[in-house]
């Protein structure tokens, strides 16, 4: 198959965007961002110049919008001017490839401990199975701990959050950013609203669908007022039970937050694979069944992530499964991906070992494909 002939390769516009393709970077967060500042450092520039590509889309890992909003030690933030200047410096050299750049931006609500935020966590509602399950851990500077408990934010808290969201939302357009991604998914605090396994809520954020989107919408109000709505995407994780999350009828659920969404305008709607929980594949062979459901839902365009293929995404995207691929694991271990996909050059196989840790090993020492060095091999 050809690049003239792949769908993968052929321009799609999005939001504000005229993209000359549709292989997405999506965010993953690999814990190489520098501690206790925040900034994104050297290894964070190499690690993205390498996978711009000319045309198209790249999605920062998950920056957080304050000092307790951080869900691990070594992620970056955009609250400080350091953050700022260091993001921009990576924006710049991004773009100077032809690449557009969104970033991510994230509060962890829950999922953090006070050893590494200074205070108390907070959610929609106390769980404390949450912070007493032993399979759930907070990477800190000293090691890996349990969450700490966290407490249900009241109405000024969550006011005072979506505040936040806004600032970052400022801080990242100053940073050169093209737009922002609001992570609704991945056990962080908009899930934490969505979902009504953590939701208990009985006032006008939780009960019915509608008031447990109201967060997400109210967060959206304050982004797209500094951004734009077609510079403005979301993020979902239906039917993920990653970092104790699930609800009753997710299937509802999402389908009410992607019309919702609708009523915004927004540049795309990025939706995870339930086949995926967290890093690891939980139903190996199953289909994209959530992108599947609600690119018939929302009204824009669609990347679908989680468990694909360059094969898989190309017949997904002929099927009318979403608009766009985000490849993450095989992004991870080819920095020129676009390229070996356009050309059917053979791809590098990912290092697992390596997807969070705290050097370049598995990062930024993968090479482009060299031709010669392959004839020779």
């Amino acid at each position: 198959m050809s690049a003239e002939t792949k769908k993968l390769m052929t321009p799609i516009k999005v939001g504000a965007l005229e993209l000359k393709h549709r292989v997405v970077l999506p965010p993953m967060s690999r814990l190489r961002a520098q501690w206790p500042s925040a900034v994104p450092g050297d290894l964070l520039f190499d690690y993205y110049t390498q996978r711009a590509s000319d045309g198209g889309l790249m999605i920062s890992e998950a920056n957080a919008v304050s000092p307790e909003a951080r869900p691990y030690h070594t992620g970056p933030g955009l609250y400080t001017e350091e953050q700022v200047a260091s993001w921009r410096r990576i924006t710049d050299a991004v773009h100077a490839k032809g690449a557009f750049f969104f970033a991510q931006i994230s509060h962890a609500g829950r999922a953090t401990s006070e050893v590494l935020t200074g205070q108390q966590p907070v959610s929609a509602s106390v769980d404390e199975t949450f912070w007493t399950d032993e399979s759930i851990v907070v990477s800190t500077a000293e090691g890996f701990k349990s969450p700490s408990p966290h407490r249900a934010l009241d109405a000024d808290g969550i006011r005072a959050i979506v505040a936040q969201y806004r600032r970052a939302a400022e801080h990242a357009k100053r940073a050169g950013f093209d737009g922002v991604e609001i992570l609704g998914g991945n056990g962080h605090i908009v899930e934490q609203f969505l979902q009504n396994r953590s939701n208990k809520r009985t006032d006008e954020y939780g009960g019915s669908h509608e008031n447990r989107v109201r967060f997400l919408t109210e967060i959206l109000d304050a982004v797209v007022d500094v951004w734009g709505a077609d510079r403005v995407g979301v993020r979902i994780s239906p039917s993920s039970v990653f970092s104790h999350m699930g609800d009753d009828n997710p299937r509802e659920l999402y389908r009410h937050v992607a019309e919702r969404l609708n009523g915004f305008g927004l540049a795309y709607l990025h939706v995870i694979e339930p086949r995926i929980s967290g890093a690891d594949t939980v139903a190996e062979g199953e289909p994209p069944v959530a992108a599947a459901e609600l690119s018939q839902v929302f009204r824009g365009p669609v990347i679908a992530a989680g468990g694909f293929t360059p094969k898989t995404a190309e017949a997904g995207l002929t099927a009318g499964v979403s608009d766009l691929v985000a490849f993450g694991r095989y992004f991870s271990s080819n920095p020129d991906l676009v390229r070996r996909i356009a050309e059917d050059l053979p791809l590098t196989p990912y290092d697992r070992s390596t997807f969070y840790a705290f050097d370049a090993k598995g990062y930024t020492d993968f090479p482009a494909y060299d031709a010669s060095k392959a004839v020779a091999a």
